[in-house]
């Protein structure tokens, strides 16, 4: 179960992690520490439709304490410098002026709202599904998507 959440998931939750934690490397290390708990939990998980959104919720909860701890990366005591690693295409990507007033508007939204909107649009998941990630109620998840949409409508509209 575990190989095949990372075939499917891995790469979009490394995609994920970077819009958290602005930091390739710090990404990959929190998406590696979410798969390790999911790996040491999964004997408890019985129904394998929940895995998903189980580590999903793993990671989301593994990016919050990077940031309020200010870690540079959850394995490693010296963070890579960008001379000494190779770059990835997603860190070759010039975004337009657009593409970066989104980023800069999502950056800004309560957390809450930005996770529902990240998982709503970016992974293209139900409300339901993003209620089991986060563990709130899927009404929750429609009021903290409305919120977040209004917020960066007003935000965008202003710029």
């Amino acid at each position: 179960m575990v190989t095949s959440l990372f075939a499917q998931e891995g790469t979009a939750l490394v995609r994920l992690a970077r819009l958290f934690t602005d930091d390739r490397n710090a990404a990959e290390d929190l998406v590696q520490e979410a798969f390790i708990r999911l790996h040491r939990s999964v004997d408890r998980i019985r129904d394998p439709d929940k895995a998903a959104p189980y580590l999903r919720s793993i990671l989301l909860n593994l990016a919050r304490d990077h940031n309020r701890r200010g870690l540079m990366s959850l394995r490693h005591a010296e963070a890579l410098t960008p001379d000494s690693s190779p770059d990835a295409p997603e860190d070759r990507v010039i975004l337009n002026d657009q593409q970066s007033m989104v980023i800069e508007a999502l950056e800004d939204l309560p957390p809450r709202q930005r996770e529902c909107l990240l998982l709503r649009f970016y992974f293209d998941l139900t409300e339901r599904e993003i209620g089991a990630t986060l563990q709130i109620s899927p009404n929750s998840v429609k009021t903290h998507c409305r919120r977040g949409m209004d917020s960066l409508r007003k935000n965008l509209e202003v710029e």
